[in-house]
């Protein structure tokens, strides 16, 4: 009715060679933890132009089992295949090789993992996430759309115990639904 289950786990296994390159590369001031700045400055879009903050804050902070907003090795590794995942995701539906999803590619996208959702949606979701006006949706920012839609799918279904597709709730829990689901 609304939405797959989302990606994200490393094969079983240790820690692959490439895999502690990047880690080591990625890892400016040696101190076996990665924050958001050091991962900010390693990923680049197809814009040319780095993840935003708000990407590399939401991705450690889904990989960060302590809330000390940075990671470890083992949890870079599932960061590592988590984005890959996304990667193919957006590769798959960039149709044009833009670097960029349009609003029909996003549409596809999304319908593809369940979701449905009207043309004037799909325009304002490209509109929130389009810092430069370029009317696309580069990769960092779907990955931050998609984790949020799934976040919220995730919070909505809990309330609709009888799968009707709407749910009644107070401002106060709707406030902490949001809140919870946009950190």
């Amino acid at each position: 009715m609304y939405g797959q289950q989302g990606y994200g786990q490393a094969p079983q296994g240790g820690i692959s060679p490439e895999i502690q390159n990047w880690f080591t590369m990625v890892d400016k001031d040696r101190s076996g933890q990665i924050n958001y700045q050091e991962l900010k400055s390693a990923l680049v879009n197809g814009q040319g132009e780095h993840f935003s903050d708000t990407a590399c804050k939401l991705m450690i902070g889904m990989f960060d089992p302590n809330k000390t907003g940075s990671i470890g090795i083992n949890e870079f590794s599932q960061l590592y295949y988590y984005i890959n995942q996304w990667l193919g995701v957006f590769k798959t539906y960039d149709r044009d090789q833009s670097g960029g999803i349009e609003e029909n590619e996003l549409a596809q996208a999304l319908q593809q993992m369940g979701f449905r959702f009207s043309p004037d949606f799909i325009k304002f979701l490209i509109q929130k996430s389009d810092l430069q006006n370029h009317r696309v949706m580069s990769v960092d920012q779907f990955i931050v759309v998609c984790v949020q839609i799934q976040r919220f799918t995730e919070a909505f279904r809990t309330k609709d115990t009888e799968q009707r597709g709407m749910i009644t709730i107070g401002f106060e829990e709707f406030l902490n639904i949001a809140l919870n689901c946009t950190t």
